[in-house]
């Protein structure tokens, strides 16, 4: 049992204090703790101010507290502050890393691959690269239990023309913690650049990036119990500074005429216009909430939720789960099917008992494809959730089963 389990950390999120609700949807939108509200109203009520531009004590305050989040931010997972972009969530830093190096560095002949497990957010955007420099797009396969097959990567790799590999760290449809560092490591050894898309993972498993290695790691804050709004991009120094610009503006530059405009300094160059002021300062609050529980804990706390929901899903005869069944190779999160009912029908039944959970293809379809089913419903956990969360949830479950008989 963890050291969480029966710690009343829902009393942190305002929204929870609504009567009856079971909030099991945290791998699409975390809830927000109290902490955060209170910093972003903070910005708003006492140093609302734009960043960068002005020497007024506000502004001078607002620069303040958006630079320190930025600090915080990057040390969380071991980066450098200024290789940390701000962006407006982890679909936008993929394509940043899509039209900004992938256009320059990408052409025909070349292959990218991504993965069955992707999130679309890291599918799409490759695919829409591939298709306008006319390099090959390749997908790596997984097994039956939602693992990625490394003999197929070896295989790939071998023929010495991929140019980017793009993997997620955890998946969101089938709960699947990849080997990155493994991945990174061949995918480096054979001259490959590596995206990955940490959205499920820095919120419920430790990442250290200085030791990870990868050359792009996006994430989004809505996940990590941080507002909407803000993503973050970690990339690689020298990298970076030769990419171009994703966007063009206000703040990205280090000067304009009509000659010539040269270029920021790196974050700034790939920051154009306003800043989402408050919503990266919500974000540094939010991982000083994470910080301040600690991810380790949160982790052990999640994983034993997690398998304790296996334990509880497997007394259900009629539901099959997507991804490993070992708990320590998977994240907080359980998707399923039921024989006896559609997975948009589970949830709205779930629903009507406050229990939250999601049901669709999770923009992952290429998953779904390779298992023939067009949805899935799916459980996640965050740190407020405890076991009696999981017991209203299976209880919800055998609702559906003596409706649909």
């Amino acid at each position: 049992m963890s050291t969480l389990a029966d710690t009343p950390l829902a009393t942190d999120f305002p929204c929870l204090q609504r009567e009856g609700i079971v909030y099991l949807d945290s791998a699409a939108t975390s809830q927000t703790p109290q902490p955060v509200i209170d910093a972003m109203d903070d910005y708003y009520e006492a140093h609302r101010g734009t960043v960068h531009r002005s020497v007024y004590a506000l502004a001078a305050e607002a620069t303040e507290l958006f630079e320190g989040a930025r600090d915080r931010i990057a040390a969380f997972v071991n980066w450098p502050a200024n290789c940390t972009i701000f962006t407006k969530n982890a679909t936008e830093a993929l394509n940043l890393v899509a039209y900004s190096w992938g256009r320059a560095n990408v052409g025909p002949g070349d292959t990218v691959l991504t993965t069955q497990l992707e999130h679309h957010s890291n599918f799409v955007p490759w695919y829409m690269l591939c298709k306008e420099t006319g390099a090959n797009f390749e997908m790596l396969e997984v097994d039956d239990d939602s693992i990625l097959q490394l003999d197929e990567l070896d295989a790939l790799l071998a023929k010495g023309n991929v140019k980017l590999v793009a993997v997620g760290h955890v998946s969101n449809a089938a709960g699947t913690i990849n080997p990155v560092a493994e991945i990174i490591e061949k995918a480096h050894a054979a001259g490959a650049v590596v995206v990955v898309d940490g959205s499920q993972a820095i919120p419920q498993i430790p990442v250290d990036l200085g030791a990870l290695g990868a050359d792009f790691y996006a994430w989004t804050g809505h996940k990590l119990y941080g507002p909407t709004g803000v993503g973050v991009l970690h990339g690689r120094k020298e990298l970076l500074e030769e990419m171009p610009p994703f966007l063009g503006g206000g703040h990205m530059i280090a000067s304009v005429s009509v000659d010539e405009i040269r270029w920021g300094q790196i974050p700034a160059k790939f920051e154009a216009g306003t800043s989402n002021i408050s919503e990266a300062i919500g974000l540094g609050a939010a991982v000083d909430f994470v910080s301040g529980i600690g991810i380790e804990a949160i982790r052990a706390h999640e994983r034993d939720l997690c398998s304790y929901t296996l334990d509880r899903l497997a007394e259900l005869p009629d539901i099959t789960v997507m991804g490993p069944l070992d708990a320590e190779r998977r994240g907080a999160l359980a998707a399923f099917t039921m024989e006896t009912a559609h997975p948009h029908d589970v949830a709205e039944i779930l629903g009507s008992r406050g229990v939250c959970i999601r049901a669709g293809h999770h923009c992952a379809q290429p998953l779904m494809q390779r298992f023939g089913v067009a949805a899935t419903s799916r459980a996640s956990f965050a740190v407020h959730n405890t076991r009696a969360d999981v017991d209203a949830f299976v209880d919800a479950l055998n609702d559906v089963r003596k409706i649909f008989g």
